[in-house]
């Protein structure tokens, strides 16, 4: 028998609900898998039938490594390789053998499910179900039949232009295709929260941006270097990602020379949101993301939360707000930025921390502290332009 064509067949899952707007998620979705699937070689998709067909450029191509690549992209439910081949019983039984042999011989159970979309093909699904499977017990006698829960399903799908062999089903991402949701500007720092939040609203369509706040020579370009390397991984779900590096000692010295201490984290957050907004607005997003989970740290009190928002004219999207760490950890790990997060560089966000900062913050004591950064001697509107421009942008791509 000549080798099978083999191609993938993906299910978008929610998709399906989007009415009149789903053909625009779905060309996105098209178009995310083709630029998620170009370092193999690229792929073809067209859509037939609620079902995305991809097929690769390349014939030599890994189909392992397409389906590794494209499991990543947010908006498929679900994945699986199939063998395309004639509609024709003749072709479909010795061919699911020599499809499937690897997962019949080390099954001890299994069961046909077959699926027939073409109504003219002669022989109806439970028909296909019974042929199929007496011709499987004949070449692999030492399985047996379990229609509840088999080791190995074999799927035989008959569509208009060709019957389908498929393999194993693969898990999909899930969510929506990223920039159906518009775009949104995280604030990340090298903590394990903010990679977290940004994987998860990419999860919902949005594409990103990211602002990451330097402090030098409080912080150290390995802090920076680690910012990537989080932005890195959390591309290869989300595509590629806009950075944009903030300088921001001299306003952070400021805070700390001119307030109280117990404000100082409150104040710097405010500060920080005020930059990320006017960078997000240049940008074309239309919310920040932020990391924060209430209660966590004493900044994240909801009184805290209050008076942070209250310096943005733009939502604040805060995905893992009802979180605790455990479950924050779990998706970390499974985006594998665990063990970056925890790798020992200072980030801004843990200098000049007070040692009793305000748990019940007022808002207007912290507008009232705030009126010591505007005088003759100093003006931190000045240093937020500074801090603009000299703000430094790259394009983060997956490794």
């Amino acid at each position: 028998m000549n080798k099978l064509k083999e191609i993938i067949l993906v299910k978008n899952g929610e998709l399906a609900l989007k009415g009149l707007n789903r053909r625009n998620f779905e060309e996105t979705l098209a178009k995310n898998i083709q630029k998620a699937a170009a370092p193999c070689g690229g792929v073809n998709v067209w859509r037939a039938q609620s079902t995305m067909y991809v097929t690769p450029l390349d014939s030599g191509a890994d189909i392992e490594d397409i389906v590794s690549c494209i499991s990543r992209v947010f908006g498929i439910a679900a994945l699986s390789r199939a063998a395309e081949v004639e509609k024709s019983m003749d072709v479909i039984l010795p061919s699911a053998c020599t499809y499937l042999k690897d997962d019949l011989e080390n099954a001890r159970t299994f069961k046909v499910n077959a699926k027939r979309a073409d109504k003219k093909f002669p022989l109806k699904s439970p028909e296909i179900c019974a042929m199929a499977g007496e011709y499987i017990l004949k070449q692999f006698p030492h399985l047996t039949v379990d229609v509840y829960s088999p080791d190995v399903t074999v799927t035989i799908e008959i569509r208009d232009t060709a019957a389908y062999l498929h393999k194993q089903p693969i898990r999909g991402a899930g969510g929506l295709p990223v920039g159906t949701g518009g775009r949104a500007c995280v604030m990340i720092s090298g903590g394990i929260d903010s990679p977290v939040a940004s994987w998860m609203m990419a999860k919902r369509g949005l594409a990103l941006s990211a602002v990451n706040f330097a402090s030098p020579p409080y912080t150290s370009r390995r802090a920076e270097d680690k910012v990537r390397d989080l932005l890195r991984k959390v591309a290869r779900w989300s595509g590629e990602i806009r950075l944009h590096i903030v300088p921001f000692t001299e306003i952070q010295e400021a805070i700390r020379d001119n307030c109280p201490e117990d404000m100082l984290t409150l104040i710097m957050r405010r500060y920080m949101i005020k930059i990320a907004q006017a960078i997000a607005c240049e940008d074309g997003a239309q919310a920040l993301v932020s990391g924060e989970s209430v209660g966590q740290v004493a900044s994240q009190t909801l009184g805290a939360l209050v008076c942070t928002d209250a310096a943005a004219n733009m939502p604040i999207l805060r995905p893992v707000i009802g979180m605790d760490k455990e479950e924050i950890v779990e998706i970390a790990r499974r985006i594998d930025t665990f063990e970056i997060s925890i790798l020992p560089f200072e980030d801004c966000c843990t200098v000049f921390t007070p040692k009793h900062p305000k748990t019940k913050p007022s808002l207007d004591k912290i507008l009232l502290a705030e009126t010591a950064l505007e005088n003759e001697r100093i003006c931190v509107a000045d240093m937020i332009e500074r801090a603009l421009v000299n703000t430094a942008v790259e394009i983060i791509r997956s490794e």
